[in-house]
């Protein structure tokens, strides 16, 4: 009896080891493997939707701020208000024949002898306008052109300041003209630059 107990029992156990090795080489790897599987994915993209409704839900806020930040920039008294590089250098150029108009007490006293427009060769994120300027005139006067261009808006930089004395050549028609100045000018355009550094 007891060893029709035992054969019993071995049958079992190899009935159920095979069921064992059937299931693990039929159904895990075609059935349960691939279900869990797709059971992660449904995880993933659970909380992938979610992480999208949050930002979603986020729009109305982030376009506000963005409206505001586009007011603020469209306001921005840094920039040159002209649409292309053309056109601001061609400001740029008269907003220093005014400066110096208005610095000069007397129509000789400060002399632009040059303005030449060039570009910039520094990569920038913002579009930079350049032009070289020559000056001659005196210590107060150039002073007040250059305190003007920086202190006004929009913004303007001077840049590469190189000062000589022309006392000694100073004719007694014109003494005043006591010093010969050049200078970079510059100011930035509100287009972005599409080349990056």
């Amino acid at each position: 009896m007891s060893v029709i107990r035992m054969d019993r029992w071995r049958a079992l156990g190899i009935l159920l080891l095979i069921l064992a090795l059937l299931y693990g080489l039929l159904l895990h790897w075609s059935w349960t493997a691939p279900q869990l599987q797709l059971r992660q994915q449904l995880i993933e993209l659970r909380d992938q939707e979610l992480r999208l409704r949050m930002h979603a839900a986020q729009t109305p806020l982030i376009a506000q701020r963005l409206a505001e930040v586009e007011t603020f920039e469209a306001n921005n008294p840094g920039f040159l208000p002209e649409a292309s590089t053309e056109l601001a250098t061609a400001g740029l150029v008269q907003r220093l024949e005014r400066v110096v108009e208005q610095a000069s007490p007397s129509a000789d006293s400060c002399q632009l002898t040059g303005r030449t427009p060039t570009t910039s060769r520094n990569k920038e994120r913002f579009t930079r306008v350049v032009i070289q300027v020559r000056l001659r005139c005196g210590m107060g006067e150039l002073a007040a052109v250059l305190n003007a261009l920086e202190s006004g808006s929009p913004e303007l930089f001077v840049d590469r300041l190189a000062i000589l004395s022309r006392r000694k050549l100073a004719t007694s028609a014109a003494p005043d003209l006591a010093l010969d100045v050049s200078f970079d000018l510059y100011g930035y355009l509100r287009l972005i630059n599409e080349a990056k550094p």
